[in-house]
């Protein structure tokens, strides 16, 4: 195998992340004056700082995207006591895993699967990330094999306690095809969701699986088409461009909205297209590109 051959398997970026990359920034793909491309290594780590072990020991709530059987991208949400996640390792996470009703993952969280994973204490802002695929299954939860593992900056983050987990045993989801009005209603006054997007061409290398990130913005930030597309505008931020890369390969998406005071849960999961301005009048300011998503199911 070639020098060449490796590098491409320990890159952490994949070309739909450094082609998004590149057109955002004018640089070309692998051009050395791009900081964050040429970090990768530093800024992706193939395991856990400490820090991010004992954040995700310390949470309450645990945000996950993974495929189901039939390889739609789902994002989902686990709650527990402190401590119902573990990390023994820097490589590993266990989580006791109890689905709410309705989690559209309760039976696809198999040994073998490529998840992603995001801890997010919303009360102080803190986020990170880890992706990786599940080697253990069993009745009491899950573990992650940890290949993937980044912070991100608070930006956006509305400071608030984690939504009432009493109240999620409450929740009757029902499947739905079309936009309910209260789904919209729900949408179109969130200031947090999270969206799950996927990468795998195949090769065994670190930067392809399934990746769950946070997204926010004022209320009323999310808008609908007149072909009732769900349009979400695209913010700066840190550059890495892991959703929008997935999604410039993948169209698969995931998403996931909470109501944070009564603990109600909207899963969704659809195609998605990155929408750049320059080809395209978008409905926001000051937004160079949005991902405009096509829902194939709710519940």
């Amino acid at each position: 195998m070639s020098s060449d051959r490796n590098e491409d398997l320990n890159n952490p970026w994949h070309r739909g992340e450094l082609a998004a990359r590149a057109r955002a920034t004018g640089n070309k793909i692998g051009n050395n004056g791009d900081k964050v491309t040429a970090m990768g290594a530093f800024l992706i780590r193939d395991h856990m700082p400490d820090q991010h072990r004992q954040l995700f020991e310390q949470l309450p709530m645990l945000i996950l995207g993974a495929e189901d059987e039939a390889g739609d991208l789902w994002a989902t949400a686990l709650f527990g006591e402190p401590g119902f996640i573990q990390s023994p390792t820097p490589t590993q996470l266990d989580v006791n895993y109890k689905p709410l009703p309705g989690d559209p993952l309760a039976n696809s969280l198999q040994t073998g699967r490529p998840i992603g994973l995001l801890g997010i204490q919303l009360i102080t802002r803190r986020r990170n990330r880890a992706n990786g695929v599940i080697t253990v299954r069993d009745e009491q939860g899950f573990s992650v094999n940890v290949s993937q593992s980044f912070g991100n900056c608070p930006k956006y983050i509305t400071t608030r306690p984690p939504p009432p987990a009493t109240e999620h045993e409450k929740f009757t989801c029902k499947a739905f095809s079309q936009w309910p009005e209260q789904v919209i209603d729900l949408i179109t006054r969130a200031d947090t969701f999270f969206i799950a997007s996927a990468f795998d061409d195949g090769q065994q290398s670190r930067n392809r699986g399934v990746d769950v990130s946070h997204r926010g913005g004022e209320p009323g930030f999310l808008k609908f088409d007149d072909q009732q597309r769900l349009l979400i505008p695209d913010y700066s931020g840190n550059n890495f461009f892991n959703t929008i890369g997935n999604l410039t390969l993948d169209q698969r998406v995931g998403l996931l909205f909470m109501n944070f005071d009564t603990g109600e849960t909207v899963y969704l999961t659809g195609s998605a297209e990155v929408v750049w301005g320059e080809d395209e009048v978008l409905p926001f300011e000051d937004v160079a590109r949005m991902i405009r998503v096509t829902m194939k199911k709710g519940l």
